[in-house]
């Protein structure tokens, strides 16, 4: 398994990942990740600027998910964790907390707190946050575009140099 950031012919297989996540768990609808105009060209949007980006978890040539970040709302100082997802078959194997450690070191670079949005219906993930320091907030932080999301977290970042 390598993690690596996003490349151009890695879209298709995200995105269907991404899809394939968001039927599993109800969230196909407006509101959520499903409407996002960049879900078709996560590299384009995730290589536009210095601050964001995307990495993908890859073994054996196949993609098995990825996570982004990119400013939140367009601050200086939260960023939002996007579109982490899975394949369910590797979901529990740890490549969940490889991957959003790199995240998270990359956001310590350029912010200091990490919001994300998810479903409640999506308990594994909501543990799984939690055990990472994440703290449950009781409604998602102004400028939130994702409006069907009922479970919102924020997690301060250290100041990696």
């Amino acid at each position: 398994m390598k993690i690596r950031q996003i490349e151009k012919p890695d879209n298709r297989s995200i995105e269907t990942i991404i899809r394939e996540c968001l039927i599993e768990f109800g969230g196909n609808r407006d509101g959520l990740a499903w409407a996002d105009d960049s879900m078709h060209d996560l590299y384009s949007y995730y290589n536009a600027a210095g601050n964001r980006a995307y990495w993908i978890v890859e073994e054996d040539g196949r993609v098995l998910g990825g996570c982004g970040i990119a400013s939140f709302a367009e601050s200086d100082e939260i960023c939002e964790l996007q579109k982490m997802y899975l394949a369910s078959a590797t979901r529990g194997t740890g490549i969940a907390a490889e991957l959003l450690k790199t995240a998270l070191d990359f956001a310590g670079q350029h912010y200091k707190q990490c919001y994300l949005e998810t479903l409640q219906t999506m308990g594994a993930a909501n543990r799984f946050y939690q055990k990472q320091g994440f703290t449950l907030l009781t409604e998602p932080l102004n400028g939130s575009e994702h409006f069907a999301c009922d479970a919102w977290y924020i997690k301060e970042l250290e100041k990696l140099n």
